[in-house]
């Protein structure tokens, strides 16, 4: 009876969870593939034909969207990198007694909902608001200068809402350093900037990594910013699939269009990690 039990225990462990995802998770995207291979409408219903032309139909009505959702993710993800981890290190290396307090203040502005900080920004970078306004009225801008509607302001919402995702991550993985690794490098004559090359960004990939799959895929899905802070001109895919659900109800296009971006998605974090090379990094980690 104890060796059934031992036998049994890992996998007891791990039901609640098991079940958990595939009710929320696998559930949900078996009917939504099922869906998106429907045929009919909100009125008569729809039927499963098995129609494959409502992929090849939505990617080509939708590929500026797609593509524009994928630029803005990498970009966004690569700003991300560039302001966490100075402030990661930071905190880490520098943050002393009150890491806590640095990292308790970085993620305060997160209590707010995410969709009222997106309307705080749409407020801060209105043409006659309190940034821009003054700055027209000095002659430092010209008086046909804008932020919202641009590329530029979405990326920019996209940094802002995502970054705690970023620096925690890399923060970690930063922690878990030994000091002494680094001064031993000092003690081998390495500068400053080859302490850094060759020992702390390596030690610190998994966290970078980590970051980036944390930031990528809801940067890249979301519809918030571009539909709080954007136009027409930088609609992200996230638009289109809402727009289709709630709007058109135009299920199966939804349905399609959500697939395909999870299968773009998924390429990208797997093409990502092959050229990074999860392995090397794993070892890192477990040093």
């Amino acid at each position: 009876m104890g060796r059934v039990k031992r036998t049994l225990a890992p996998y007891l462990l791990v039901l609640p969870g098991g079940l958990w995802l595939l009710m929320f998770f696998a559930v949900p995207m078996a009917t939504m593939l099922s869906l998106s291979l429907q045929e009919g409408d909100i009125v008569n219903g729809y039927v499963f034909t098995g129609h494959w032309q409502t992929y090849v139909e939505a990617i080509s009505d939708y590929q500026t969207q797609l593509i524009r959702s994928l630029v803005y993710g990498v970009i966004a993800t690569i700003i991300l990198i560039v302001l966490a981890f100075p402030a990661a290190y930071w905190i880490a290396f520098y943050g002393g007694k009150r890491k806590a307090t640095y990292l308790f203040l970085l993620l305060l502005p997160f209590f707010v909902s995410f969709v009222l900080r997106t309307i705080s920004w749409r407020l801060i970078l209105t043409d006659d608001g309190f940034l821009l306004s003054p700055l027209k009225d000095v002659g430092l801008l010209p008086e046909n200068f804008h932020i919202l509607g641009t590329s530029a302001a979405v990326i920019g919402g996209l940094v802002y809402n995502f970054l705690p995702f970023m620096v925690l991550p890399i923060y970690v993985a930063l922690e878990r350093i030994d000091p002494r690794v680094v001064e031993a490098a000092r003690d081998l004559y390495a500068t400053p900037i080859t302490a850094f090359r060759k020992v702390i960004l390596p030690l610190a990939l998994p966290g970078v990594f980590a970051g980036v799959l944390m930031t990528f895929i809801p940067v890249s899905s979301d519809y918030v910013n571009s539909e709080v802070l954007g136009s027409s001109s930088t609609t992200m895919i996230g638009q289109v699939i809402q727009s289709q659900y709630l709007s058109s109800s135009n299920y199966p296009t939804a349905s399609a269009l959500s697939f395909t971006l999870m299968a773009v998605l998924l390429v990208g974090v797997f093409s990502y990690a092959r050229a990074l090379g999860t392995e090397d990094v794993m070892k890192v980690a477990t040093r």
